[in-house]
């Protein structure tokens, strides 16, 4: 891999990172429920997702993915469930307004998140090889995986990091923020149920 290659991966890494999606409104959605430890494990278990996707990738089992309509579409049914359930729970929910922090719900919700966004599975194997040649061994791939998954990590704990600076407006806005993400969450499930 060549250093340009290597800075143009780099550099589409971060465009990816910071465009928001269902990790940056689960984000938000735990940070308002748990303050800071959920937000970290929230992090966490968004980039088990995206590790575990692109690790997948640079094995080439997500390949089968792409390769199959019939997983594609149970995994997008599966991601969509998920979506809508995460929404409606947030949106039609008892909000009550002091919430002890609970990082392994954060985790599981990130990771399920990411684990079932088909999305993610097929960009994975997509964006990773564009910027390695056909010949290039997987420890090439899988090193622009892990580079990836920190690119990914270091963006969503600044964004957990401001969320969590903002904790006394979070609260006074706790159950406004919640339904709203709660909302983004089954827009971006409705989105994913419509796709072709």
């Amino acid at each position: 891999m060549t250093t340009a290659g290597f800075l143009a991966f780099l550099l589409a890494s971060f465009l990816l990172a910071i465009v928001p999606g269902v990790g940056t409104a689960m984000l938000v959605k735990q940070s308002v429920r748990g303050g800071r430890r959920a937000a970290l494990a929230t992090v966490a278990g968004l980039e088990a997702g995206v590790a575990f996707w692109a690790v997948a990738a640079g094995l080439g089992l997500s390949v089968l993915l792409v390769a199959s309509e019939v997983a594609y579409q149970a995994l997008r049914i599966v991601g969509v469930v998920v979506l809508l359930w995460f929404g409606v729970r947030a949106l039609f929910g008892r909000h009550r307004e002091a919430e002890e922090p609970t990082a392994g719900g954060g985790f599981r919700a990130g990771l399920v998140v990411n684990l079932a966004n088909p999305k993610l599975a097929v960009f994975a194997v997509s964006f990773l090889p564009q910027f390695v040649s056909p010949d290039a061994g997987r420890w090439v791939l899988l090193t622009l995986a892990a580079v990836w998954v920190l690119i990914d990590t270091v963006w969503y704990l600044i964004i957990a990091s401001l969320l969590t600076r903002a904790v006394g407006w979070l609260k006074k806005h706790h159950t406004k923020l919640e339904r709203l993400s709660g909302a983004v969450l089954i827009g971006l499930g409705i989105r994913l149920a419509l796709d072709r």
